[in-house]
C-alpha cells in the first residue's frame, strides 16, 4: 500500500512521533493506522526500557489550577537534562500529569508504592466478596487478583487511563514522550490540594 504524506501527518498528529518513524511505522502495517500506533508504542517501550537506568536529575514541576481556584495539584517530572526539561513536549507531559492528578486523586505513582497495609486491607474485601458471592477458593484468589489489578489502575498514577484518552494509561503517555525526546524520565512527587474537600473534613471533625 502506498503511504500518503497525508497519511504521516495524521500519525504524526497523534502519536507526536516523528515524520520518518512515522513513515517507516505505517509502511511496516501497510498503512494500518491503528497499527501503526502499536508499532510506535511497543518500540517506544523497548527505548524507555533502554534508558531507565540513566540519572534524571534535571525536570520540572507541573502545575494544574481549576478554573474556581480550589483545586490546585502538582506534579514533579523529571528528566535527564535541561534541554528537555524546556522541549514543548516534555512541559506540556507535566501539565497534563498534574491535571490528571487533580481529577483523579491516585495514592501513589506505581503499584509498588502503595502501602501494604493499604493493599492487603483491599485484598481481604475482595476476597471475603468473593466467599460471599459463593466462590471456591481457587476462583475466589483469581477473582482477588482481578480486582487488585483494578484497583492498580484507580489509585497508581502510572496504571490510570489518561484523562484526555483513556486508551491510553499514564505510562503510555510517559513512554511515548521518553521515545519522542529521547532521554529517561521519571515521574517524582505529586500533591493535591482541594479546598472543599478540607473543609468537609474539618467540618466532619467537629
Amino acid at each position: 500500500m502506498a503511504i500518503t504524506a497525508q497519511m504521516v501527518k495524521a500519525l504524526r498528529e497523534k502519536t507526536g512521533v516523528g515524520m520518518m518513524d512515522c513513515k517507516k511505522a505505517l509502511a511496516e502495517c501497510d498503512g494500518n493506522e491503528e497499527n501503526a500506533i502499536k508499532y510506535l508504542r511497543e518500540k517506544g517501550l523497548a527505548k524507555a526500557a533502554k534508558k531507565a537506568g540513566r540519572a534524571t536529575s534535571e525536570g520540572l514541576v507541573g502545575t494544574y489550577t481549576h478554573s474556581n481556584g480550589k483545586l490546585v495539584a502538582m506534579v514533579e517530572l523529571q528528566c535527564e537534562t535541561d534541554f528537555v526539561a524546556k522541549a514543548e513536549q516534555f512541559i506540556q507531559l507535566s501539565k497534563d500529569l498534574a491535571m490528571q492528578v487533580a481529577a483523579t486523586n491516585p495514592v501513589c505513582v506505581k503499584p509498588e508504592d502503595l502501602p501494604q497495609d493499604m493493599l492487603e486491607k483491599e485484598k481481604e474485601i475482595y476476597k471475603q466478596q468473593a466467599i460471599a458471592e459463593g466462590k471456591p477458593e481457587n476462583i475466589a484468589e483469581k477473582i482477588v487478583e482481578g480486582r487488585v489489578n483494578k484497583y492498580y489502575k484507580e489509585v497508581c498514577l502510572l496504571e490510570q487511563p489518561f484523562i484526555k484518552d483513556d486508551k491510553k494509561t499514564i505510562k503510555d503517555l510517559l513512554n511515548d514522550t521518553i521515545a519522542v525526546l529521547g532521554e529517561n524520565m521519571q515521574i517524582g512527587r505529586f500533591a493535591r490540594i482541594n479546598l472543599a474537600e478540607a473543609v468537609a473534613e474539618e467540618s466532619e471533625a467537629k
